[in-house]
Formats: structure tokens, C-alpha cells, sequence
């Protein structure tokens, strides 16, 4: 590590270590805790894309699927870095151009990435803008595995047929026309930051968002062929788990940084987070017990996702009773909305291919309102830049003083998340007819028909006999007569006892 000029003999200490203010690599506004547990957030956040929602897509789906699943995630990760950082950073938390955006552009030149962060639009009559104690590098890069979670969470609802040539048009115009106006107006300084609406760590920003416009251009991409929509199983439950394990863990970072510092809140929100998730996956695992007779460990999964949406907006404002509670609410109604609701005529006809709806916009729009109940006022003003917010249930502290300030919580959360919902109807519906102009949203039925080798040219698993053609050249020699004679007789048998059962196998 190199020394400062001339201070060799003098003092040993590196550069990156000497306090001697700006123009240093240690400024004097620097915290070294908060910046490196924001890194960290950050770090847990990006892995919960890359790999776990990456593993998770590519595993839960059919196999012939599990390449352009896991692919959908990957390419998200990449474009909304670059997009982020040459335009739409500034345009969610730059300086104010209306009250629901912000002023477009780049976060690139070493003078504003060095300098210490700020969020200039979010000054309220009370506080002045927020300035964490942290370059403004972190700062970007932090919000960036937000947004970029965010859309490959709307992949979720498109898996198993949407052209991918649509899905790269899409990423870019729906960050820059949908999310950022979320972003900004929820955590930017924008209206509702300034009203006082509550979204802890993108309960709205994020997961209604993603659930609303995933459904939308469901809707408008068209559904799977209607083979995979009867038979879509898992290719490796076992990878779904490992999946799954990573977006829990990762999500310590989701809550754990959104106060953008290592503080008491931070602390808070990453046990209230664990307890929602868990207390609902154990509801929904119950829930499947009691209807279905048997435990089901894809259905937990999806209780575990609830719950940790649940809890996103308020994960550091409620005590871990009221997380408890939540988990409850998150296990319990998006079951119903997913396992009842989601099998009648006005869900089914759009073909959400993993059910964002109801584990994200469903569970996201729950999980403000009860932010609207539950977020205790001490927290509140440890965090929020709102003074004496309160959930309904502390409207009776202080004699009732501040019981009108409860009851209108709730109708802020309400205009909150419909104004998020009718922006991504909106927004959505207009990108996916724009992208109609350029390239099919769907893809052709050859490719539906074959999957993943027909839109990529590659497979998930190299098992010979499993979709590809027999290539003399490649598969002569006994060994490959005695694999292609037992793989053909497997297949007679496996055929000739579901006959006999009365069901239908594909192989």
C-alpha cells in the first residue's frame, strides 16, 4: 500500500488510514462503519439477483426453461447497472425537476462519486436533506441492487415466453419511465416522501411495483403454451431451496441498510425481517397441511417470499411483536389470494408464470397498511424525516394527542400504493406497446414448442436423448447404442405404467 510523499520516516500509517480531512482518502465526514456495512447491504442485496434469484428462476421452472430464466435475471442485473449509473440514478434521487422526478443524469465523474453523499430533494419542513456519512460511490451502487431486484422480480411473472429481444427493450424503458418515478417519489423528496408515506425499504417502491407490472405485461405478452401452463414442474427442487436460502439471508441487506447507516434501526429491521419470514413460511407450510394433507416445500418458499415483503415497509418502525403478527397476515392472505383466488377466471386469465402478483404486489400492499397499525412512534422519529408518525394501535399514547395522526397514516399508506399501482398500470401497458412496434413480445410457437435451445441454442442439462436429434457422427459406437436402447426402453416403461394409471407423462 503506498504512503503519502515524504511521510515515510515520520509516521508509518498508510494513506487510506490518516485523518487530515478533504482531499484525503479519509475525509472527515467519512464513518467507516456505516460505509462498510452499506457495502455490505449492498453486496447481500446484489447476491440476492445474482446468483439467488437466478438459481432460483432457472430451477422452479420447467427444465426446458431454465436457461432463459436464469438468463432473464442475469441480463437485468447488467442493463440496469448501466442505465443507473448514465441517467437514472439522478432522475430517483438527484434534485428536484417535479415533485414525482428527478433531474436525469450521469453519477460517473470521480468529483461527485467522492464526494459525500446527499439526497438534496428530501429537506422537509423539519429536517435537512439526508447526507449519509459515505461516499456517494456507496450511495449509487446501493441503490442500484434495489432497482435492479425489482426488475428481475417482474421476470418472474414472464417466464416460459416472453421474447427475449423484448425483455432487453423492456429493462431500460421501465426503469427509466416506472421505477424511477417510485423511487423518487417515495425516497427521492418527491410528494409522497414529503407527505409522510411510509415504505421503510420498498415495500412499495419495489415489490408492488414489481407484482403490478410484472401482471400488466403478463397480460400483454400473452401466456405459455397452454402444455406448460397444466405441466410446469420444478427441474431441481433442491436448487429452488438453495435459491430461496440466499433471497432470505440477502434480505438482511434489503432491511438491515435502508436507514443508510449501521444504527440501531438497522438492527431492528434485520430481526424483524427474520421473524415476519418465518412465522409466515411456518402459517402458509400449516395452511397446506390442513387443505392439501401434506406439507408442500415450494408453498413454503412462497410463505418465506411474503413474509419478508411484509414486513419490507415497516421492517425497522414496529417491534418484534408486531413483526410476529404480520408474519401471520403474510402466511395466511396471499395464500389465499394465490391458492384460491389465483385459481378462478379473473386471475387465471393472465398467465403469471410464478405468481409475483400475490407474493409481491398483494403481500406489498398488505404489508404497508400495516405499517399504517403497527409502526411505533419512537422508531418513527428514530428514522423517518416526518416527526410523531404512528401506527393505530399507539393512537392512544399521550392521552390520545396524536390519534388523528394514526388515523391518517392509514389513508397516506392507501393513496400511496394506489398511486404506485395505477403509474405501473399505466407506464407499463405503454411500454409493452411500444416494444410491439420494434420486436414480438412472445415468442414464436417453434420456439415455445422447443425452449430454451431454440431461443439460446443452449441446455440446462447435457443428457443425451433428452430433446436432441441423433447425429451419427457424434453418437456412434456401442456405448452410445447401449445409452440410446436403455434410455428407449426407460421410456416404454415409464409410458406403458401411466397408461395403465390412467395419467399422462411428458418425456
Amino acid at each position: 500500500m503506498a504512503l503519502a510523499p515524504g511521510t515515510a520516516s515520520v509516521n508509518a500509517v498508510p494513506t487510506a488510514y490518516q485523518t487530515t480531512g478533504d482531499g484525503t482518502a479519509l475525509p472527515d465526514w467519512l464513518n467507516k462503519g456505516d460505509n462498510a456495512w452499506q457495502l455490505t447491504a449492498s453486496t447481500f442485496v446484489g447476491l440476492q439477483c445474482i446468483p439467488g434469484l437466478m438459481i432460483l428462476y432457472g430451477s422452479i421452472v420447467k427444465k426446458k426453461w431454465a436457461i432463459n430464466s436464469a438468463f432473464m435475471s442475469l441480463y437485468a442485473f447488467a442493463a440496469v447497472l448501466i442505465c443507473w449509473v448514465s441517467w437514472a440514478f439522478k432522475m430517483s434521487f438527484g434534485e428536484e425537476l417535479i415533485p414525482l422526478w428527478g433531474k436525469a443524469g450521469p453519477a460517473l465523474d470521480q468529483k461527485f462519486l467522492l464526494k459525500q453523499a446527499d439526497l438534496p430533494a428530501t429537506g422537509t419542513d423539519y429536517y435537512p436533506p439526508l447526507a449519509p456519512m459515505y461516499p456517494m460511490a456507496t450511495l449509487v451502487y446501493f441503490q442500484f441492487v434495489f432497482a435492479a431486484i425489482t426488475l428481475v422480480l417482474i421476470a418472474g411473472s414472464l417466464l416460459g415466453r416472453m421474447n427475449f429481444l423484448a425483455w432487453m427493450l423492456f429493462v431500460p424503458l421501465w426503469l427509466t419511465c416506472s421505477y424511477t418515478i417510485g423511487a423518487f417519489s417515495l425516497w427521492g423528496g418527491g410528494f409522497l416522501f414529503q407527505w409522510g408515506v411510509i415504505d421503510y425499504a420498498g415495500g412499495y417502491v419495489i415489490h408492488v411495483s414489481a407484482g403490478v407490472a410484472g401482471y400488466v405485461a403478463a397480460y400483454w405478452v400473452g401466456p405459455r403454451l397452454e402444455k406448460d401452463r397444466k405441466s410446469f414442474p420444478p427441474n431441481n427442487v433442491l436448487l429452488s431451496l438453495a435459491g430461496a436460502g440466499l433471497l432470505w439471508l440477502g434480505w438482511n441487506g434489503f432491511n438491515g441498510g435502508a436507514p443508510y447507516a449501521a444504527n440501531v434501526i438497522s438492527s431492528m429491521a434485520v430481526l424483524n425481517t427474520n421473524i415476519c419470514a418465518a412465522t409466515s413460511l411456518l402459517v402458509w407450510t400449516s395452511i397446506d397441511v390442513i387443505v392439501f394433507k401434506k406439507p408442500s416445500v415450494i408453498g413454503a418458499v412462497q410463505g418465506m417470499i411474503t413474509g419478508l415483503v411484509v414486513i419490507t415497509p415497516s421492517a425497522g418502525l414496529v417491534q418484534g411483536w408486531a413483526a410476529m403478527i404480520m408474519g401471520v397476515f403474510a402466511g395466511s392472505v396471499p395464500w389465499y389470494s394465490m391458492m384460491i383466488l389465483g385459481k378462478k377466471r379473473m386471475f387465471n386469465i393472465v398467465d403469471d408464470t410464478l405468481g409475483v402478483f400475490h407474493t409481491h404486489a398483494v403481500a406489498g400492499t398488505m404489508g404497508g397498511c400495516l405499517a399504517a397499525f403497527f409502526a411505533q412512534p419512537t422508531l418513527c422519529n428514530m428514522f423517518l424525516s416526518i416527526p410523531g408518525e404512528r401506527g393505530i394501535v399507539y393512537a392512544g399514547d399521550e392521552n390520545g394527542a396524536h390519534g388523528h395522526k394514526a388515523g391518517l397514516q392509514l389513508l397516506k399508506q392507501i393513496c400511496g400504493v394506489l398511486f404506485i399501482i395505477g403509474w405501473n398500470i399505466i407506464m407499463t401497458s405503454l411500454i409493452c406497446q411500444v416494444i410491439k412496434l420494434v420486436v414480438p413480445l412472445r415468442m414464436s410457437a417453434k420456439e415455445l414448442a422447443v425452449g430454451d435451445d431454440a431461443a439460446h441454442g443452449e441446455e440446462a442439462y447435457a443428457l443425451w436423448g433428452d430433446g436432441e436429434t441423433y447425429d451419427a457422427s457424434i453418437h456412434a459406437g456401442d456405448a452410445y447404442a447401449f445409452k440410446a436402447q436403455t434410455l428407449e426402453a426407460s421410456k416404454h416403461a415409464v409410458k406403458a405404467q401411466a397408461s395403465r394409471e390412467g395419467t399422462w407423462v411428458e418425456l
